[in-house]
């Protein structure tokens, strides 16, 4: 099916903002990704100097690198050496703020370019083996050509550079300490969660990776594929994200004992925060768990110029102790650190599970039938921009309950919660669902409502099924994604279920029919994590 007209204009406007604003980080600072490998001269508020250097990657290709190196170095003693892969479409000198302090501090530090972006050789092998092999050239070039401890290797880096950090922490047992931020644990749980394509965010990849890389043929057939809903190619779709998620590997990574921290942000819209945590609750060594209002990469975006940032101050403390072995305390702190979207406030818990204390169940009872493929006027916002303003301004994506038209929206409410409720964590959805057709897609979303009957989003999740027999039921459980969320006094929480949402494809056809009920024997409802 065809997305509506609304759909391709959202989707346009938002990749064309999400591009806008990759231009102005990346192609502004290109010209420095060409500087000799000569020393430079420090700034006058700084003392490590930096050299641009050329290192070999896997296959001979060259990958265009800066090397920051303790202002003290005298050739008589070692440091801990912190290797940075950057970001997807994210030139070379991303990190130099955040690596100009860390080498202050008393760390070797090589920032390079992941192959295939910008000068560096090769083509987007999208955190594929040849992207883990740089990595430990990388290593190995640090250990021959500066004053780098063999015993004291740590990696870090945002997004793509988080995923190429954890998966190399699998391969290279020198690895001790990894710090990754706005990465991923589950690349197709990422973009593939309910088993329904995230539109705008594997168009955003594409597009910025085109705009600053050479895309390998692999890639670009699996975009086409993917962006086409190719279900014939699903397996393959499969095999490769999982090949590059970092959860395939965590024998490897447990085993390698590395102390990992992660760092997301609550609205991520590239790699959701339930993949995250799922992949954190798994990890046996050292580790810590840190989320934060934002989209994607926002929660660390600032520190990238060198402004205070919590993430990157935690991100120093935790290789300060794992690399330095500083008596800093960060390894006797509460590991999952949450940061709520309301209030700004921090919260500490022992682990991912113990995060909500109860749940509160909204019933879904009744029968509600809708038609598929028109906009309710509810959806998720769009990718990068909505939760920027969540984290920024309090302004999620927000639409008018009473007037959400039951005809395509079905919609369930809560009582009023005279105390409010602190929603933490992981909302469930259950329910029984019938379709006139075999294939079809639900979102469904979590509003916190005001007297006025004004929803702010809370969170949602999209939903695809197919080959299912038309018109016989069946069940349907559903994770919503993660958060942190206070409802005020007064409010109450709405339930809203439609069919499109121009975050996503959408696999309803023409005159299809969704049935919501709630069977005597299996009622419908959502449970809602809170914490007394």
């Amino acid at each position: 099916m065809r997305p509506s007209r609304t759909t391709r204009r959202a989707t346009v406007g938002t990749v064309s903002a999400a591009l806008l604003a990759t231009t102005v980080l990346t192609v502004a600072p290109a010209q420095a990704a060409t500087a000799p490998s000569a020393p430079v001269a420090a700034s006058p508020d700084s003392s490590a100097p930096v050299r641009f250097v050329d290192i070999e990657g896997d296959g001979g290709i060259t990958l265009k690198a800066n090397v920051f190196t303790p202002s003290d170095a005298d050739g008589t003693r070692r440091y801990p050496v912190i290797v940075l892969p950057t970001s997807w479409s994210m030139p070379q000198i991303e990190y130099m703020a955040q690596a100009r302090k860390l080498a202050d501090k008393g760390y070797v530090v090589v920032g390079y370019n992941s192959r295939g972006f910008w000068q560096s050789g090769g083509e987007i092998e999208t955190a594929g083996p040849k992207d883990i092999a740089d990595a430990s050239k990388v290593i190995d070039w640090a250990l021959a050509h500066t004053p780098a401890d063999p015993h004291k290797v740590g990696m870090a880096g945002v997004s793509y550079g988080a995923g190429i950090s954890l998966l190399a922490a699998a391969s290279d047992k020198r690895i001790k300490a990894v710090a990754a931020l706005s990465g991923w644990g589950d690349l197709v749980g990422s973009i593939y969660s309910g088993r329904t394509e995230h539109r705008q965010a594997a168009q955003f990849l594409g597009a910025t990776g085109a705009l600053t890389g050479r895309p390998s043929p692999e890639f670009r057939t699996i975009m086409k594929d993917f962006l086409a809903s190719n279900l014939d190619k699903e397996q393959d779709l499969i095999a490769w994200g999982r090949k590059r998620s970092p959860a395939a590997y965590l024998d490897k990574i447990n085993a390698n004992g590395a102390a990992i921290m992660l760092g997301n942000a609550w609205g991520d819209s590239i790699f959701p925060p339930n993949q995250t945590a799922d992949f954190y609750e798994k990890l046996t060594g050292p580790k810590r768990l840190e989320f934060r209002p934002g989209d994607h990469a926002t929660a660390e975006g600032l520190g990238l110029f060198g402004l205070p940032n919590d993430t990157w101050t935690d991100t120093q403390r935790w290789f300060d102790h794992y690399l330095k072995g500083a008596d800093n305390g960060v390894n006797r702190e509460s590991p999952v650190l949450l940061k709520s979207r309301s209030t700004g406030a921090y919260e500490g818990y022992k682990s991912w599970k113990d995060v909500p204390s109860a749940q509160r169940r909204i019933d879904l009872g009744g029968s509600q039938r809708i038609r598929t493929n028109w906009d309710s006027g509810a959806d998720g916002g769009l990718v990068i921009l909505s939760s920027m303003m969540d984290q920024f301004f309090r302004l999620p994506p927000m639409a008018s309950i009473p007037l959400l038209p039951r005809s395509v929206a079905a919609v369930w409410q809560s009582e009023r919660y005279p105390s409010g409720q602190r929603v933490r964590g992981t909302t469930r959805l259950h329910t029984t669902l019938t379709s006139t057709a075999e294939s079809g897609t639900a979102i469904a979303y979590l509003y916190d409502v005001g007297p006025l009957g004004i929803g702010k989003l809370v969170t949602h999740a999209p939903y695809t099924f197919h080959g299912k027999t038309p018109d016989q039921p069946f069940g349907v459980d559903l994770d919503l994604f993660s958060t942190a969320y206070d409802v005020p006094a007064g409010h109450h929480l709405a339930v809203v279920v439609d069919t499109v949402d121009p975050l996503y494809i959408t696999h309803n056809p023409g005159g299809a029919r969704l049935t919501f009920s709630s069977p005597a024997d299996d009622p419908s409802y959502v449970s809602v994590p809170v914490r007394d």
